[in-house]
């Protein structure tokens, strides 16, 4: 493919023009004009190489050459809507069907992880008769108008809550109301849902679902206590709702013991519904719901049928599918496990050596670090969070912030990333929060040593 002609200031000067300042760019005082892909890492308009921490939608590695091959090859073939027969759709949902709990069975394709949330919220309402949702703070499903409703990260800025919307906290044990040192993070945590439950039913409400993230991401990178979901779903449960576990973000082997993020609570734990997106189709636009039949069944006694023009087309399932074939060719779900662990050490080295760094926390390759401005009140490090994503850009490496202080750093990289991928980044950490400590000096952490 030939070189853009188009320099960086001329395409940021038209997409000035023609977008809306709600597009957001990385880096935006001097962002980064992305041409090309390969694996874990990606290159500019000049050729210089970054390294991809963060983009867990190119979830084998950017343009995999056998997921790029698949889908030339099916478009070259056929590329229509699911209502004709055709062998890709059935064959991806049997595929699907292999990884998951038994009693999720049923399938539906869409385009997107926002598409995917929306059917569920569907779904749950159908099936139950109820229309009231409990999410969690800081919770982020979607950008339809139906997910803006039941996501914290976004209507607090908007809107605000909704009359059939309710928040219980966070399970954050580093931040939240029960921290690392309760005897029973989870049953507490749980505890809060069913007061958040009887609080509604006193209303007279009803719940149709449970909506969370079996990771939370934007609210921090967060590893709910093993147990909460279980105990959450027998209180959801016995107030009439189904419980919906959103991978869209950490599904498909990312937390390398298991290949969904919600079986890190407990092999007898099943979701009623759960919804996959982002590296479900390495960049190519695939979705997908997964449930159960008796779910399905209340959906289709509506008699209205559920159609989706792109969603299910033969070049999305030929993309789903060699997607799965890469991840259990490559073994990058244990490729993520042992590649993760190393790097959580490498990153607890740094946290005993440099203060500013107040927790490590992580599975697989979905790990945050929690910067923080004083030890004793834990406030965000927001500024220098900042600034450590902007000296890491100057060494062509690309990280990024999440959470309610925007003060974690949050690692979601293509599931090829290395081990030397990982030293890398860690060393280049190291130099620059020792530079910090020695110059900027901005914060009590950086002027203490241990």
């Amino acid at each position: 493919m030939a070189a853009d002609p188009r320099g960086k200031a001329e395409t940021l000067a038209l997409r000035r023009r023609l977008l809306s300042d709600s597009c957001r760019l990385f880096y935006p005082e001097d962002p980064i004009k992305i041409v090309r892909g390969q694996g874990q890492y990606l290159y500019d308009e000049q050729g210089a190489e970054y390294l991809d921490c963060i983009n867990n939608v190119a979830h084998v590695g950017h343009c995999h050459p056998l997921v790029v091959q698949a889908a030339h090859g099916q478009n070259q073939v056929l590329n229509t809507n699911s209502r004709y027969l055709h062998d890709n759709i059935v064959d991806y949902a049997q595929r699907l069907s292999e990884t998951l709990p038994q009693k999720l069975c049923v399938f539906y394709f869409l385009n997107s992880g926002s598409e995917a949330n929306d059917l569920a919220l569907r779904l749950a309402r159908q099936y139950t008769g109820h229309w009231d949702v409990v999410v969690l703070d800081h919770a982020y499903h979607g950008h339809l108008s139906s997910l803006i409703d039941i996501s914290p990260y976004k209507f607090r800025d908007l809107d605000g809550q909704k009359e059939w919307v309710h928040v219980a906290p966070l399970p954050d044990t580093y931040r939240g109301l029960y921290r690392e040192d309760h005897p029973n993070p989870a049953g507490a945590y749980a505890g809060e849902v069913k007061r958040v439950v009887n609080s509604v039913q006193e209303k007279g409400r009803k719940i149709a679902a449970f909506f969370v993230e079996s990771l939370p991401s934007v609210a921090g990178q967060i590893i709910p206590p093993a147990g909460y979901f279980p105990e959450v779903a027998e209180h959801i449960h016995r107030a009439g709702g189904l419980f919906v576990a959103d991978e869209i973000q950490v599904g498909f082997g990312r937390v390398g013991k298991h290949f969904w993020a919600f079986q890190l609570q407990g092999e007898d734990f099943v979701p009623d519904i759960v919804t996959m997106g982002k590296s479900i189709g390495n960049g190519h636009p695939v979705a997908c719901v997964a449930t159960t039949q008796a779910v399905a069944r209340a959906f289709e006694a509506t008699g209205v049928e559920y159609f989706n023009t792109f969603g299910g087309s033969p070049v999305s399932c030929a993309v789903g599918l060699a997607v799965l074939h890469v991840l259990e060719k490559e073994q990058l779900q244990a490729h993520a496990a042992s590649v993760g662990s190393v790097l959580m050490e490498l990153l607890r080295q740094q946290k005993a050596k440099h203060p500013i760094i107040g927790d490590v926390r992580g599975i697989g390759l979905f790990i945050g670090v929690d910067l923080i401005k004083d030890e004793a009140t834990r406030k965000p490090a927001t500024e220098e969070a900042n600034y450590m994503v902007s000296r890491l850009k100057e060494n062509y490496i690309l990280l990024s912030t999440d959470g309610p202080g925007r003060n974690v750093l949050k690692f979601k990289p293509p599931m090829c990333f290395s081990v030397d991928n990982a030293r890398h980044v860690v060393a280049k950490m190291d130099t620059i929060l020792t530079d910090m400590e020695e110059k900027v000096r901005s914060c009590e952490t950086l002027r203490l040593r241990p």
